[in-house]
């Protein structure tokens, strides 16, 4: 598949990473390829491919009130609807790229749209939108009170909190993140019929209002460096339940970010930098 002949298109791509968060970002304004499941699968094989956590790809917009509009694929090919690490580093991308000149970007994505903020070379500000409660629109159970976002999952013994950030959170708050069971506990839940389509599984430990730390299972990935909009759910959360300030430091195995939040009918933002590892082409 990678190998140079006259049937393959050459394209153009940049390696980044949020916090240890990988991604494979590529640039469909100027070049044009569909890339299949099939095709994001080998690609984001870490031994005989370039290997990533997703696939982000950035394409022109049609929509006046959008900038760009921003896609992303897990590595096993599927679409999902938001990655609060990617928006960090897609707005990166588009500076280093010359894509655009402005200190405010908005991007339009499958389901919601964002807003991107440069605060410096590698530091980013993402306006995620406002958090969603409603478990309804998350699950299969018939809840639909903004503040009852609470349920029981795994017979009955697991108390979780559900929220969407444009993609879906499942959140269990732990003593201690270092002897979470998050391999034996998430895939259960993700895997949950009450879940249609899948669902993100956070750890959160709290250290104080304004301190958490966290580990999170990506739905279709598994566990990862970091998950910027799993973040932001964890300290929606906390702020909802009036266990955190609105302003909070959020540690994760990759490294931190900082994530501010007012309350309901507010949009939450998240702050934290994105790195450009290197650019290249493949043949595909």
């Amino acid at each position: 598949m990678f190998l140079r002949n006259k049937n393959k298109k050459k394209i153009k791509f940049s390696k980044m990473h949020g916090l240890g968060n990988d991604f494979m970002v590529v640039e469909l304004i100027n070049q044009d390829f569909i890339f299949s499941p099939d095709i994001i699968k080998k690609l984001s094989h870490r031994n005989t491919g370039i290997g990533f956590d997703q696939l982000l790809l950035v394409e022109k917009s049609y929509n006046i009130e959008f900038d760009f509009h921003y896609r992303i694929f897990n590595s096993n090919g599927s679409e999902v609807e938001q990655c609060g690490n990617g928006a960090r580093c897609i707005g990166l991308f588009l500076l280093l790229k010359g894509l655009t000149n402005k200190k405010k970007v908005i991007v339009s994505t499958k389901k919601n749209n964002i807003i991107i903020n440069f605060l410096s070379n590698n530091l980013i500000q993402v306006n995620m939108g406002q958090p969603n409660f409603k478990i309804d629109q998350i699950s299969t159970l018939n809840k639909k009170t903004c503040n009852d976002f609470s349920t029981k999952l795994l017979n009955k013994s697991l108390l979780c909190n559900l929220v969407s950030i444009g993609n879906p959170h499942c959140i269990i708050q732990v003593q201690s993140i270092k002897y979470a069971p998050v391999k034996k506990i998430a895939r259960k839940i993700e895997k949950s019929l009450i879940f249609p389509k899948g669902i993100n599984v956070s750890f959160m430990e709290i250290i104080n209002k304004n301190h958490i730390k966290l580990r999170v299972h990506e739905r279709d990935v598994g566990e990862t460096q970091s998950c910027g909009s799993g973040a932001c759910a964890a300290v929606a959360v906390g702020i909802a339940k009036n266990l955190l300030s609105n302003n909070v430091k959020v540690n994760l195995l990759g490294g931190s970010l900082t994530i501010n939040w007012k309350g309901f009918q507010k949009p939450l933002y998240m702050t934290g930098s994105a790195n450009h590892v290197f650019d290249g082409y493949i043949y595909i």
